[in-house]
């Protein structure tokens, strides 16, 4: 299993993940505090940034 999930790839578990990071290599791009966790459940599609659209790496929390 891997440890970063990118947007649009599916959650293997359900729980929270956090934020880790844009796709495009930048580390923070104003995230706020509200959209540094998601809970997902299982199968459910990673989302991007919902703030700017962005492309993101989540990882479990």
């Amino acid at each position: 299993m891997a440890d970063r999930y990118k947007t649009g790839e599916q959650a293997p578990k359900a729980g929270t993940y956090e934020f880790d990071g844009l796709v495009d290599g930048r580390k923070n791009n104003n995230v706020t505090e509200d959209e540094k966790h998601i809970e997902l459940s299982n199968g459910d599609t990673f989302p991007p940034l919902r703030s700017s659209k962005e492309a993101a790496y989540w990882k479990k929390a």
